[in-house]
């Protein structure tokens, strides 16, 4: 049993959506945190305890984070901590990691404003992603993950760190 956990802090990148097999939807995303001090003898501000957070979310709420959230943004999450196994697919090796389940995330108001609409709940991500790559596929975008399909984004190398986690 995890406890529950808020992070505030900004988007690394764009959410990523992605669909399990089964057809549910998941947003994989990075907070990064950290603290401004303030140096007394000099008088400038720096980052301290800077820390990236891994970060999913299923469902609806996936499919809400990519409609709404991008790279940069401040935001306030609430979830908790769960700890990930794996095998590394080039050595066998056991790894591990702790990321964060995401129950609710919004947009900070700190320094933004925002305005909310309801949406329907009914599941039509998944419709709507197959006809946005059914779209790209036809302009001569052959990679679903690429550019061209709204709510995903194009990472280099895998997921952008050269380790071997699962993608979900």
């Amino acid at each position: 049993m995890s406890s529950t956990m808020t992070l505030t802090g900004r988007l690394t990148g764009t959410p990523e959506l992605r669909f399990s097999a089964a057809g549910v939807a998941v947003a994989a995303f990075t907070i990064v945190t950290s603290r401004r001090v303030k140096d007394q003898t000099t008088g400038e501000w720096s980052d301290a305890d800077t820390t990236y957070w891994d970060c999913k979310a299923f469902k609806q709420l996936a499919e809400n984070i990519c409609a709404s959230l991008d790279k940069g943004m401040e935001v306030v999450a609430v979830g908790r901590a769960v700890q990930e196994s794996w095998e590394d697919r080039q050595s066998g090796a056991k790894r591990s990691k702790i990321a964060v389940r995401v129950d609710a995330i919004g947009p900070s108001l700190r320094a933004a404003t925002a305005r909310v609409e309801k949406t329907s709940g009914g599941g039509q991500g998944r419709q709507q992603y197959e006809q946005a790559r059914q779209a790209s596929s036809r302009e001569g975008m052959d990679d679903p993950w690429g550019s061209g399909v709204p709510g995903t984004q194009a990472q280099a190398g895998g997921w952008g760190d050269g380790d071997d986690r699962p993608p979900f």
